[in-house]
């Protein structure tokens, strides 16, 4: 929760920075902040460094989520974006999969500090290679940062996930209070400035893109903890180790690498709204196969129904964000990337939320042994039934939308 937090609490921000002070520099800097971040969370000696550790990695992936589509955005015409957007997510998700390989395994063979680790020659590449071979720099068109703006947002993203966090132990009303309070005074202040953190004009006078965040969010609600949750499945319920419940798990993040260009691709010849539709489609036919888990599922029928939901997801995300990022002028690519970015991890945190209630009602404060197991099928098969639910709107929300000129 705390890397989930910071992530959210800063991504509007570094947006921001990142129009007023170039967006390759805030990138660079995110960059720092990851191998920094990173080296301290594998040092831990106890759970409070530890969280604080992840914070600070949430605050530095926070910059690098914030401006790297508005840097792509910013470099390609609008008929070569959806294929670089594709590229770019393929990429990620390539990362993804890999990870969930290399995760298992160094788990297994090193134990979980060596996981902080393993990404650091990588990160070193990016900045060399951002240092020395990328010359130019991308401004936005502000003239000053919203401080007042940024302490709200902040306060409410706080307020907002140890609301969340309470729920297990019935603490989050004090929280949940004073999340509604901060909100409402950061309505009123970005409504009362020039220059406000977040621009609400992107979803006042711009309904396409409203509903485009709209169709993202439900997406990475039913979607995010999708990993957490087999997992939890394959391991606990199937007795399946860390490495092999990882082999399992990449099949979803290399078909999301495998369809993202072509639909990256597409998206810049067809109406993204096809593209999007059909993506939420497979997802939520995808969960829904997942709802109906039980001990002795066949492991094919995970495989299965985690290769529908990594081509739903892999067709629908670059079509949507290049249609998101072709609804708005150049000179707002910084904070329209910073709400997208924003949008996605609104979205996970919902996807929590939503595991959280499931296991808090059937689970309760029991440990996870074997007594517990069949309410632990229970809590998964309810949480992804509710997620396949959810995608039926993002379906509307995607198919109802037309085309921005």
């Amino acid at each position: 929760m705390a890397y989930l937090m910071a992530g959210i609490m800063f991504i509007l921000i570094f947006g921001r920075i990142a129009d007023l002070y170039g967006r390759k520099r805030v990138f660079l800097l995110g960059t720092a902040g990851v191998i920094g971040s990173s080296v301290f969370t594998a040092l831990a000696v106890n759970t409070e460094m530890l969280f604080f550790g992840r914070f600070l990695q949430g605050v530095s992936a926070a910059s690098l989520y914030a401006t790297q589509i508005a840097i792509i955005s910013s470099v390609f015409v609008h008929n070569q974006r959806g294929q670089a957007i594709g590229l770019v997510l393929s990429s990620v998700y390539i990362g993804l999969a890999a990870g969930t390989l290399l995760g298992g395994m160094v788990t297994d063979g090193y134990g979980w500090r060596a996981n902080f680790l393993v990404h650091i020659p990588l990160s070193l590449l990016v900045l060399y290679i951002g240092l020395t071979r990328v010359k130019d720099e991308w401004l936005g068109d502000i003239s000053e940062f919203d401080r007042v703006g940024a302490c709200l947002f902040s306060t409410t993203v706080f307020f907002l996930c140890f609301s969340i966090t309470g729920l297990s132990t019935q603490e989050w009303q004090p929280f949940a209070v004073l999340c509604l309070i901060s909100l409402a005074f950061f309505v009123r202040h970005i409504r009362s400035v020039q220059n406000p953190i977040c621009d609400v004009s992107l979803f006042l006078a711009n309904a396409f893109f409203t509903r485009c965040c709209g169709a993202s969010f439900i997406m990475y609600t039913g979607t995010y903890t999708n990993i957490v949750l087999i997992s939890l499945y394959l391991q606990h319920v199937r007795s399946l180790s860390a490495s092999q419940a990882g082999l399992i798990l990449m099949i979803q993040p290399i078909t999301m690498a495998l369809f993202s260009p072509i639909s990256g691709r597409l998206s810049d010849r067809f109406e993204a709204r096809f593209l999007t539709s059909v993506g939420m489609a497979l997802t939520a036919c995808g969960l829904y196969l997942l709802s109906t888990l039980t001990a002795g599922s066949h492991i094919l029928t995970v495989c299965t129904a985690l290769a529908m939901t990594g081509i739903g997801f892999g067709v629908f995300s670059p079509a949507n964000t290049n249609a998101m990022m072709g609804s708005v002028m150049s000179k707002d690519y910084g904070s329209a990337s910073g709400v997208i970015a924003t949008t996605r991890m609104l979205g996970q945190l919902g996807s929590m939320l939503l595991v959280v209630i499931a296991m808090s009602q059937i689970i309760g404060d029991r440990l996870l042994d074997t007594a517990s197991l069949p309410a632990l099928v229970q809590s998964i098969q309810l949480s992804f039934g509710i997620a396949a639910s959810i995608c039926l709107l993002g379906i509307f929300l995607s198919i109802t939308r037309t085309r921005q000129s």
